[in-house]
Parts: structure tokens; C-alpha cells; sequence
């Protein structure tokens, strides 16, 4: 199975395209937030007065006809538990958002568990705003039996919102659910381990060998006797029940790992630390930091969690080769993790700018990664194609322009609402106050007066670049006109041309990279770090 990495709506994507019972592990995010839209929120450089808000979902969580078909599916699902809770749910709750949420989780729950095999996990991720209706709404879909875990992940230090005024504890703390499948037979987990306290280090591993290596003495008698089965014989002059079969206990005895401490008394097992797997984690995850803004990993999406995280949850719950799903992926940290793990992945978002994001991300961090990409162009014809939808559609073209903006790396600059523009499609933030306009154009009748308005553009808001994205090739007199608008110059920096006009086609092929810009790029999406050491979790940052 290759890696596949899927622009569109989830459900139509499960349904479509993924088998029964074919998923190892799954992980999801789904955002909730009661007070807002669901919103990725981007904020340009410090200087500029704009910034581009860029809907997630632009069909949010309002009870709506799409909320009522969600419902009415559940109810004719076949799986009586989930369509009889959501019934009661929706009686309690009346018809808001928070049940407009949960009828559309509902119906995607049925199809991860439905794709899930039985030996599989489902991490489900939340906040405190919903999780005590998602418990239910999953005790529903798989079986309060079928409930292993919930965690706390402190994903944040205490604020102090007593001094706004603020009459709760402070909020720091998400929760993450683990449900699996059957309920019976063998069930994927690697217990994960963390390192000891330095304190009871200190403590019990108090004794050092001649190699300077720390060993603690652990009991070698056999507890519960005879009753147990535990043998009976001599050791150094003592008889007792003991742990290990004669045969066993001489091995260890010539191996050096029996200790007598004084004659006659009773021997003991030399443990070694450097041999103990450490504390077993427990469901109170306090070691992981989240991502901050001095992050290393950190680039820049706000609901961005930390690769570590994703990391110990596979590890637990999958093993290398395992196909692990994510079907609300964002920025793609969880099949980061998988491609970092040796697994199978396969990631669903229903945004253009987090499938660019993710595809750049994947490609930054590892030199070999392999994957498909659904339901977005791959050519020059895919992308022509797309745009011939669009004429008749504005909101198929309106997908074409967020498309062709996540190529270069651009954020959507008409805060994602159709509508008037100004004459900017988009935005790339360079340096620390410096800005290039985008302009994007699918149509075959461009001409000069475009390259004219992009120029008057920028000079209204005052950026420094403009970027002239068409599907179609530019005429001579477009890149004469380009060239009349001068160079950008920045002290320090190369000059480079104040309009540039770039085809799809190049950006299709190079990216960002098809971009002449004056600065080092420090946008709203930073270029992952390359991952070397593949295959294992590495050492958490504390």
C-alpha cells in the first residue's frame, strides 16, 4: 500500500475510498469551539495592519440541512445504540450547534469504526467543550465496553485568568480518548516507558559496580511458595522458595548477579538501570510540551500539536507497517509521525492550504516520502480541467484559487469569503513587514490592463511584490509591461523584480521556489526540519 493524502470531505472520503476493517490505528482532531467559526486564524509580520482569516470549514457546525441529513443517517445506519443516543441527545440539546456537531461526528464515527480492524485503536482528540458528549456518542458507536482509556495531555502551563476576572481553575488540559474495535482478542499496544526521577534514581538505584554502572538488589524469593510452583533449594548456604529454577539461578550466579551482602544472609538479584525500560506512562501525559513559538517544529497552523505526541500514540498502538488514518489532518503532524515510524498512512483535509502545507511539509522533512495526492490536480491538464469546472461554478472556481495559492505557499488574502476581492487573491509575508500580493488568473483572456491593476494594487497597500499567477501563458506585452514596474530593492538583498509573473505550470513543478523573493521566507508556514533518525520515537524535549 502506498501513502495517501486526500483533499475533501471526509465522509465521502471514507465511504469512497477506504475498505472495511483496512485502518490499524486512528487518530482524530475534530475541531469544536463553541464561541467561534472554525477558523485557521493568520496574522501577518508586525508593521501590517491586515490579516487573512481563512475558514477551515466553510459549512461550520450550525444546524443546518446538512446537520439534519447527518442526523437522519444515523438513524438509519443499522447501529440501533448510536441512532438511539443521538435521538436522546437531540431532545435534550434542542437543534444548536454543539448537536449539529455531534450528529456530524456521529456519522463519521460509524465509518471509522467501520474501517478500523478489530485489532485496532481510535485516539479520539478534545477539549473539555464537548468531550463529556463525544464519551457517550463513542460508548454508542463501539460499546462502553470497548473503552480502554481516557487521557489528559496538559497542553499548556496555568494562565492567570483570575485577573480577568476569570471564577474557574485555569483551563490546561486536553483529553484524548481510546476505544477499540472488538473488545476481545489481541489488541495493539507497546507499553511506553519514561525516564526515571533523578530523585528515585538517586534513591534506589544507589549502588555502582566496578564498571560505574547503578544496579539496585530486588528480592529472588519466590512469593506464594510451594502453592505457586516456585522451586525449593539451596543458594549460598540458604534454603528458601525461590523465583528462578536451579538451572536458572546458577547461570545467574556465574553471570555475577547474585549478591550475598553479608554470610548467611539472604541473596539477592543485581538490577541494573541501564537495563530497566523506565516508568511506565500512565494516562496523565505532563512531558510533552505543545508547540510554542520558539518551536523548532513549530510552523505556524494554531491547532499545530506536537510531533512527540503523535509519536508515543502510535508507537503504543501500532506497529511498523501499520496503516494509520488521520481524517481531520490539518497540518499534517500525524502522518508526519507515521512516515517518521515506518508506517502506512493516510491523511484527510477538506482545505487546500492544509493539503499544500502538508505536501511541503512532507517533502522538507523527509528525503524519500512517497504519496499520492486525491482529489486535487496533478498536471498542467488536471489543473486546466479544474478551472473549465469553475467557469460555470464560482464556488468550484473560488476552490481553484485556493488550489493554485497553496502551490506557492500563499495564504487566501479575500478572508476566504466569495466576494469582492480589491484585486487580492492572496498573500505571502516575507522578512518581518514585508508583503507580496497575488493575483491569480484562469481565464484564456488575460492581458496587460491585469499586470496594470496588480501594479496599482500594490502600490495602494503598500507591498513590496506582486505575483501574477495564471493558468494561461502570459503575452509579450504582459512581461514588458512586468518589467516596467522596476525591481524591488532591499539593503542587503538581491533586487528582484517588482511584478513577476509565474505560471501554474512552473508552480506546479517548483513550488514556492518559483518565487523571486528579496528576503529569506519567514511566512506564516515555515519549512519543516529534516527528519534523520527514521523509525523509532525519539527522545521527548523536556
Amino acid at each position: 500500500m502506498t501513502n495517501h493524502l486526500y483533499y475533501g470531505d471526509n465522509l465521502e472520503v471514507l465511504r469512497n475510498s477506504i475498505a472495511d476493517e483496512s485502518v490499524d490505528l486512528i487518530y482524530l482532531d475534530p475541531p469544536f469551539n463553541s464561541n467561534a467559526s472554525y477558523n485557521v486564524l493568520f496574522k501577518g509580520p508586525s508593521g501590517n495592519e491586515s490579516a487573512a482569516q481563512i475558514e477551515a470549514f466553510d459549512d461550520t457546525w450550525h444546524w443546518n440541512d446538512s446537520a439534519e441529513a447527518a442526523f437522519g443517517e444515523v438513524l438509519r445506519s443499522g447501529n440501533g445504540a448510536a441512532a438511539e443516543m443521538l435521538r436522546a441527545m437531540r431532545s435534550f440539546l434542542g437543534e444548536n450547534d454543539m448537536m449539529a456537531y455531534l450528529a456530524m461526528m456521529a456519522v463519521r464515527l460509524i465509518e471509522l469504526h467501520r474501517v478500523l480492524k478489530p485489532t485496532g485503536s481510535l485516539y479520539l482528540h478534545c477539549d473539555p467543550t464537548a468531550s463529556h458528549y463525544l464519551k457517550i456518542l463513542l460508548d454508542a458507536v463501539f460499546g462502553a465496553k470497548r473503552f480502554v482509556n481516557e487521557i489528559s495531555w496538559r497542553r499548556t502551563t496555568a494562565k492567570a485568568d483570575y485577573k480577568q476576572g476569570a471564577k474557574h481553575f485555569p483551563r490546561v488540559r486536553d483529553i484524548i480518548f481510546r476505544y477499540w474495535k472488538e473488545g476481545t482478542g489481541e489488541l495493539i499496544y507497546n507499553q511506553p516507558f519514561g525516564e526515571y526521577d533523578e530523585k528515585y534514581v538517586a534513591t534506589k538505584y544507589r549502588n555502582k559496580d566496578e564498571n560505574g554502572r547503578h544496579y539496585r538488589l530486588d528480592n529472588l524469593t519466590g512469593p506464594g511458595g510451594a502453592a505457586k510452583g516456585n522451586a525449593h533449594y539451596e543458594v549460598m548456604g540458604v534454603t528458601r522458595y525461590w523465583r528462578y529454577t536451579r538451572e536458572k539461578m546458577e547461570q545467574l550466579i556465574q553471570d555475577g548477579r547474585i549478591v550475598q551482602t553479608k554470610p548467611g544472609g539472604v541473596p539477592q538479584y543485581k538490577r541494573y538501570l541501564d537495563e530497566m525500560p523506565g516508568v511506565p506512562i500512565s494516562d496523565d501525559w505532563d512531558d510533552i510540551r505543545p508547540i510554542n513559538s520558539q518551536a523548532q517544529e513549530r510552523l505556524g497552523y494554531p491547532t499545530q500539536k506536537p510531533v512527540a505526541l503523535l509519536e508515543r500514540i502510535l508507537s503504543a498502538s501500532s506497529n511498523p507497517g501499520d496503516v494509520v488514518l488521520d481524517p481531520f489532518c490539518g497540518c499534517g503532524t500525524t502522518v508526519h509521525a507515521a512516515q517518521k515510524l515506518g508506517r502506512k498512512w493516510i491523511g484527510i483535509d477538506v482545505t487546500h492550504l492544509a493539503i499544500g502545507l502538508i505536501e511541503k511539509r512532507l517533502r522538507d522533512a523527509f528525503e524519500d516520502v512517497e504519496f499520492t495526492t486525491h482529489g486535487v490536480p496533478q498536471d498542467i491538464s488536471g489543473a486546466r480541467d479544474m478551472a473549465r469546472r469553475g467557469r460555470d461554478d464560482k464556488n468550484y472556481y473560488f476552490e481553484f484559487e485556493k488550489w493554485a495559492l497553496s502551490l506557492i505557499n500563499a495564504q487566501p488574502g479575500n478572508m476566504s469569503k466569495k466576494g469582492a476581492d480589491r484585486g487580492i487573491d492572496g498573500n505571502i509575508y516575507f522578512g518581518k513587514t514585508h508583503r507580496a500580493i497575488v493575483s491569480v488568473k484562469a481565464g484564456d483572456n488575460i492581458g496587460v490592463s491585469m499586470v496594470r491593476d496588480l501594479r496599482g494594487v500594490i502600490e495602494r497597500e503598500g507591498a513590496e511584490v506582486g505575483i501574477f499567477l495564471t493558468l494561461t501563458e502570459p503575452k509579450k506585452t504582459m512581461i514588458a509591461e512586468a518589467a516596467a514596474a522596476g525591481l524591488c530593492e532591499i539593503e542587503g538583498f538581491e533586487p528582484v523584480p517588482r511584478i513577476q509573473i509565474v505560471s501554474i505550470e512552473e508552480a506546479l513543478e517548483l513550488r514556492d521556489r518559483a518565487l523571486r523573493l528579496p528576503l529569506s521566507r519567514s511566512d506564516t508556514f515555515k519549512k519543516a526540519a529534516r527528519e534523520e533518525d527514521r523509525g523509532r520515537q525519539g527522545k521527548l524535549d523536556l
